[in-house]
């Protein structure tokens, strides 16, 4: 019963409004009281029903919410047969309600617009070699499928033949169709605009790119940030208090309608609503242009960040480096090339991709006790002889001589910005490399965005070389740059700076600066970065787009002030409603309940703004459209 009358909550607010409507028209268009009194009567009751419910259950967990007070002042005026504003008041409350919940639902209209993009079907290549149409629950990791023009793409995967451009709007937020080929990587939830591709699954389901933005957007926007938990706290001492003081009210002057007004005036429906629906609008705003917060507290946290540190690889760079310059010390160059290629194959570190794509073809042997130093390189035992990779430590560590020549090479690759890879076979150097990586296009103008947000220090961290990371440093304006950094070091870095009162941000993207990710006050992961790191972090850039770093950092300050906004509003309303009653005669309860659903309304709609948020010139200013 109690659940068949909450259902018909909005039917109830329809026949309240009819029956009040009927009241006045008795009333003043046929003279009849009877008719005002009754109509006002019935739709009290009919609309109290509802509000009384939840009063009641409310009760039961013993907390005296909003409508234990509604339900008191309304009781109440009907016992002292005032039944106009016993009727208003209710109808008030609860069309008010059904707005708050209208309006609600539009700030949750991107985990809804997300919801609905997910792909259902796909085209799976049978045993037959034929497509055939199944759910997309039934295609498998390493299963061939098939997009034409017009379709989403139902997994996480890679090109394997064909061509064509793909609206990648639902996870980068930028709605320029990016052109695919043979190898690249595509994402389910993108729609393929023109062209037929086959591509290979390889993650599908909940693991694939737009299923995790899915389910970290759904966990933020449950999640409670710590204002909205004092507020929680505030209102299950404020509520009591008002109405003890309705109580005191009614004792020292035997007045039961002041004390019943007293009750109206002081539900602090704003107050609860503000901060949840400016946390919501600001998580929903970041899920559409490409930013995942992951909860409430990240957006309060994030706001008052004054320290950025940056991993270097991947991070402000491409994490694409190349070879830029080599010196060779040896004479049969072919053997010892043979031998690097041989130990590089065996890491994905870019720094050995970028060796092997140098090399080219050559001729592999037997890698044999492959030891991996830490922050070092790689030792191995390769035909018969053994072979140290890396950089200029663990040279050291091997006791491999470096000549005033060889000092002299590594001094000038370092200051020409290369990160060094030295190979030495059987303690003797053979190869000295100097790898490069590329800058991110638009990465200096979008560091000088945070500095106008306010970020006071731009730090980079990195393992390579003093040369190779002052170089980054000097070419974007960072603050700071700290080279041969091991994942420890970073760590204890970031302590540091913490414990002298900095709010840290640190941005990575793998698995060794997932302790710096957990570790800072706001992890901040590349999207395209490994799965750890991306789990430790408190806020995802999705497909790495340094850009949204600035949009995540406008968006959480411009939430921030909206919260305080909405709890000033809230507070101020309850303010001059109780002082209107004190020091005038023409409030009343009636006025007191429209001004409360108009101001739930105003801190709702205010939230809204936050749905539009954008920066005005992405490239050049940071100053947000919404104050």
């Amino acid at each position: 019963m109690q659940r068949a009358i909450l259902d018909m909550k909005n039917l109830i607010t329809l026949i309240s409004a009819t029956l009040i409507i009927l009241g006045f028209y008795g009333r003043f268009g046929l003279g009849n009281m009877f008719v005002f009194d009754l109509s006002l009567i019935i739709a009290t009751v009919i609309g109290i029903a509802p509000i009384a419910i939840q009063a009641y259950q409310a009760l039961k967990v013993k907390v005296i919410s909003i409508d234990v007070l509604v339900t008191i002042a309304v009781i109440g005026a009907l016992l002292i047969q005032n039944y106009e504003e016993s009727a208003i008041v209710t109808f008030l409350f609860l069309f008010g309600s059904y707005l708050e919940q209208r309006t609600l639902k539009r700030t949750r209209s991107a985990i809804k617009e997300l919801t609905e993009m997910a792909p259902e079907s796909a085209l799976k290549q049978n045993a037959a070699g034929e497509f055939e149409e199944v759910d997309v629950d039934d295609v498998d990791e390493g299963d061939v499928l098939l997009v034409k023009t017009g379709a989403k793409i139902p997994v996480d995967g890679t090109v394997l033949t064909g061509e064509g451009h793909i609206n990648e709007a639902s996870i980068t937020g930028e709605s320029v169709p990016v052109s695919k080929m043979n190898g690249s990587e595509v994402f389910a939830g993108t729609i393929l605009e023109n062209g037929t591709i086959q591509i290979k699954a390889d993650r599908v389901g909940e693991d694939t790119t737009f299923g995790q933005i899915i389910e970290l957007v759904e966990e933020a926007q449950d999640s409670k940030s710590e204002a909205e938990r004092f507020i929680d706290r505030f209102s299950k001492y404020y509520t009591p208090a008002v109405l003890v003081l309705g109580v005191i009210v009614w004792l020292f002057t035997n007045n039961v309608e002041l004390a019943i007004t007293v009750l109206v005036l002081g539900c602090p429906g704003a107050l609860v609503i503000g901060v949840p629906v400016s946390n919501v609008a600001g998580i929903g705003n970041g899920a559409r242009n490409g930013v995942l917060l992951k909860g409430s507290e990240v957006i309060n946290d994030f706001s008052k960040v004054d320290t950025i540190l940056f991993d270097k690889t991947g991070t402000l760079t491409i994490g694409n480096p190349e070879v830029a310059e080599k010196k060779f010390y040896g004479d049969d160059m072919d053997e010892v090339l043979g031998y690097l290629a041989s130990v590089e194959r065996e890491s994905d570190h870019p720094l050995a991709k970028a060796v092997l794509q140098d090399i080219g073809p050559t001729t592999f042997s037997d890698v044999d006790e492959t030891e991996v130093v830490k922050g070092g390189g790689i030792i191995a035992k390769v035909a018969g002889r053994r072979v140290a990779v890396g950089n200029v430590a663990l040279m050291e560590k091997e006791n491999v001589e470096l000549n005033e020549t060889v000092r002299k090479d590594l001094k000038r690759f370092e200051k020409n910005g290369n990160s060094l890879v030295l190979t030495a076979v059987d303690g003797v150097l053979q190869v000295l490399m100097g790898i490069r990586d590329q800058i991110r296009p638009g990465v200096k103008a979008e560091l000088q965005n945070l500095k106008k947000l306010g970020v006071k220090n731009l730090v980079v961290l990195s393992g390579d070389n003093q040369g190779t990371v002052d170089a980054v440093a000097s070419e974007l304006g960072l603050t700071e740059a700290y080279g041969h950094m091991l994942p420890e070091d970073k760590s204890a870095h970031l302590e540091k700076l913490q414990s002298e009162g900095q709010i840290v941000a640190f941005v990575g993207d793998g698995v060794n600066d997932s302790p710096s990710l957990a570790l800072a006050d706001i992890g901040i992961a590349m999207g395209t970065g490994t799965d750890v790191a991306i789990e430790t972090s408190d806020v995802v850039l999705v497909n790495s787009d340094f850009s949204r770093l600035t949009h995540a950092l406008g968006l959480t300050k411009v939430t921030a002030r909206n919260m305080k906004q909405n709890i000033t509003i809230a507070v101020g309303v309850v303010l001059i409603l109780l002082a209107a009653l004190l020091f005038s005669n023409w409030m009343n309860m009636t006025i007191g309940m429209l001004v409360h659903e108009l101001s739930i309304l105003v801190v709702i709609f205010n939230a809204m703004r936050l749905m539009i948020y954008r920066r005005r010139n992405r490239n050049v200013n940071a100053n947000a459209t919404v104050g």
